[in-house]
């Protein structure tokens, strides 16, 4: 069995994967000093509850967009999984597409896992819209190409920046609301978050759509997917596992018969 690891800047999913079938994924805050030991203790307890022992893991792969995580990921899989983790965006990582920025090298493990599972569920051209730390609007063209995007603050993001800046605003939970028109403060704010953000969504869409000139199917995904589900016909797909998707992919075009190739 595959395990695999994206850390993101939140939030840290672990998952496991039976050849394509998912068997469990948990999910912790992403924090860089948590130890391997650490790790281990908290991921076996919620593997047991699959019915998940750590001897049924026999590879993994690590997507990280937080530098400072690998070390103590990539130590939880050699030390209590015995297995060397596929890591995304290392030299000798095969990822199936082309990236065809200016600086590929730049281009964040999530997004590149996102454009691969992309490719493998949907029609291309694809706009791939990750709702997470930041929002981000990934491109795909008709041949897979990953071909630019867009970053934008997530909405937790202007939540805090929201209530640091204005000393009289409350705390509020990010919910949709009823009615755009608030009549009165905290309606107000979750309705300039929620509906601002399916603004910023469907706005940017239609751009991307207008300067890619031709149509383009349109897939959301990221941790706070759930929120915006049937909030706009512009989000033609909500696929939460999207990211733990593409990871499968890539270790599978990265394997033979269940292990790691040589990289000369």
């Amino acid at each position: 069995m595959l395990l695999a690891i994206n850390a993101n800047n939140t939030n840290t999913v672990f998952a496991v994967y039976d050849g394509p079938t998912l068997r469990g994924a948990w999910r912790c805050a992403t924090d860089p000093r948590r130890t391997a030991d650490e790790y281990v203790v908290w991921l076996t307890q919620l593997m047991g509850f699959a019915g998940l022992g750590r001897e049924a893991i026999d590879a993994a792969i690590l997507s990280s967009v937080v530098p400072a995580t690998v070390f103590n990921l990539k130590t939880l899989c050699r030390r209590y999984f015995d297995c060397d983790p596929l890591v995304v965006g290392e030299p000798g990582c095969r990822l199936g597409i082309k990236i065809l920025i200016d600086r590929p090298e730049e281009l964040g493990a999530d997004r590149i896992v996102n454009a691969v599972a992309g490719m493998d569920r949907y029609t291309a051209p694809l706009i791939i819209v990750d709702l997470g730390t930041a929002t981000t609007f990934d491109v795909i063209d008709a041949r897979g190409n990953y071909v630019g995007g867009v970053i934008a603050p997530g909405i937790n993001l202007s939540l805090q920046a929201l209530e640091l800046a204005a000393a009289k605003l409350p705390h509020v939970a990010i919910e949709r609301t009823q009615k755009v028109i608030g009549k009165s403060t905290v309606p107000a704010m979750q309705s300039g978050l929620f509906w601002g953000y399916v603004g910023l969504i469907e706005g940017l869409v239609e751009r991307i759509r207008k300067e890619f000139g031709a149509p383009m199917n349109v897939v959301a995904t990221g941790g706070l997917v759930p929120l915006f589900a049937g909030a706009s016909p512009v989000i033609e797909n909500i696929d939460p596992d999207l990211t733990l998707w593409g990871m499968q992919l890539i270790h599978k075009l990265n394997t033979k018969k269940g292990r790691r190739p040589s990289h000369a």
